[in-house]
């Protein structure tokens, strides 16, 4: 049910190898990948992913999340990117996080506006999700304004 409803903005890992290859690829250094996880139940809530981490002067990254379709609505998504957002700024020390939603992803558009993202801009066909380039609206949030 959630690889149907978000394969229109994300690909998720839906069998243990595409776990494995997405939990490789948190290891390279430049990316961070947190699963949220229910504290009653312990079923996974969704990922949040710090991805092309950079330091020195400019300490930004890029922010993408997804969240199972069972818990839509709950809010849980909602803390857990809010925690993924204090770790970056808290512990690694960023400056700057970045989301790029796609224009018709209505509630992760009100998502980060909730935690107090900023449109910054739009970017035409920014991002190739399942062989289609995708126009994505660009979103921010610096330390200094949460």
């Amino acid at each position: 049910e959630s690889r149907d409803y978000h394969g229109r903005w994300v690909q998720p890992f839906i069998t243990a190898s595409g776990f494995e290859e997405w939990y490789s690829a948190q290891t390279t250094g430049a990316s961070v990948g947190l699963l949220a996880r229910d504290t009653e139940s312990g079923h996974i809530v969704g990922v949040t992913n710090l991805s092309q981490i950079f330091y020195k002067g400019f300490q930004n990254a890029y922010l993408s999340y997804w969240g199972m379709v069972s818990f839509a609505g709950t809010g849980r998504m909602s803390q857990a990117v809010e925690l993924t957002t204090r770790y970056a700024f808290e512990e690694l020390g960023l400056h700057r996080i970045e989301a790029n939603i796609q224009p018709e992803n209505l509630r992760s558009i009100a998502l980060v506006k909730r935690l107090g993202f900023r449109k910054e801009g739009f970017s035409p066909k920014y991002l190739q999700i399942a062989g289609v380039w995708c126009d994505h609206e660009r979103w921010a949030l610096l330390a200094d304004e949460r």
